[in-house]
């Protein structure tokens, strides 16, 4: 594994921000400031959008809901093209985009997770997203619009938290320019460094209204178990990460081509 030491973009009013770029890819490494994720930016004050400027982001893809992008819309600056895409538009009670309900609702979101639910829960969460058909149209969308001749600039994904929707769009476009394994999942893995500081305050007014903040835990941070069944959905339903993108989103050569010519600067 040859991972950089930091890739992090430290806005505190947007975390989990972080470049993918400078990760080992096939060939070459990942360019630099080139492709974004994050958690929400629906917090994004004045400060940082000035930092956030600075990234050179021209287009942010919200893999929201409907309902989650109402409740909190993205402060973005006035020029930056905002793409929604709701990977879960199928599946009104899953998990991962109930999340949310940590600041809301707490009670409500630990009564779902009650009797060990949370991990499979999580794991459902994770094969909806590589399978639903809202999701596949969502992902084929994301990557179409990522490789279109006509955009320009960076772009960055994000959902509400930036771990699953999210950790899933990262991974997926990560194993397909070829990164290895151990650092996708390592990228992924990140999240539990960069977002739990971020919901620790969210965590203790929870526990201060009596939630079993223990139930909640399995959901707030991601595991690899969660990364594994949606890399496993992928090979069961179209024989690998690959066979989900021609398979499963309808990209061809020439579109994956044109991913990696985009994304990997080449060595040599």
């Amino acid at each position: 594994m040859d991972t950089p030491t930091d890739r992090r973009v430290p806005l505190r009013s947007a975390p989990n921000l972080r470049d993918l770029g400078g990760l080992r890819a096939r060939g070459g490494v990942v360019r630099s400031g080139a492709v974004y994720r994050s958690a929400t930016l629906a917090k994004l004050d004045r400060d940082d959008q000035t930092a956030f400027e600075r990234l050179g982001i021209s287009t942010v893809y919200d893999l929201r809901t409907v309902g989650e992008r109402a409740a909190a819309p993205d402060r973005l600056p006035a020029d930056v093209r905002s793409v929604g895409l709701d990977v879960l538009a199928d599946s009104s009670t899953d998990v991962a985009a109930g999340v949310g309900q940590l600041g809301s609702d707490p009670a409500g979101l630990a009564a779902s997770l009650g009797d060990g639910r949370g991990i499979e829960l999580m794991r459902d969460s994770y094969r909806n997203i590589v399978g639903l058909p809202s999701a596949l149209a969502a992902y084929r969308t994301f990557y179409l619009d990522l490789i279109d001749p006509s955009r320009s600039g960076a772009a960055l994904f994000h959902c509400t938290t930036g771990k699953d929707r999210t950790g899933w769009a990262a991974a997926s476009l990560l194993l397909l320019l070829g990164v290895g394994e151990d650092d996708v999942q390592a990228d992924y893995l990140e999240t539990n460094t960069d977002l739990l500081p971020a919901l620790q305050p969210l965590l203790a007014a929870a526990a201060e209204k009596g939630v079993d903040t223990q139930l909640l835990l399995p959901v707030l941070g991601v595991r690899r178990e969660y990364l594994d069944a949606a890399i496993d959905e992928a090979h069961t339903r179209f024989g690998g990460v690959e066979g989900y993108a021609r398979d499963g989103l309808g990209l061809g050569d020439a579109d994956l081509d044109a991913l990696r010519r985009r994304f990997v600067l080449h060595e040599g």
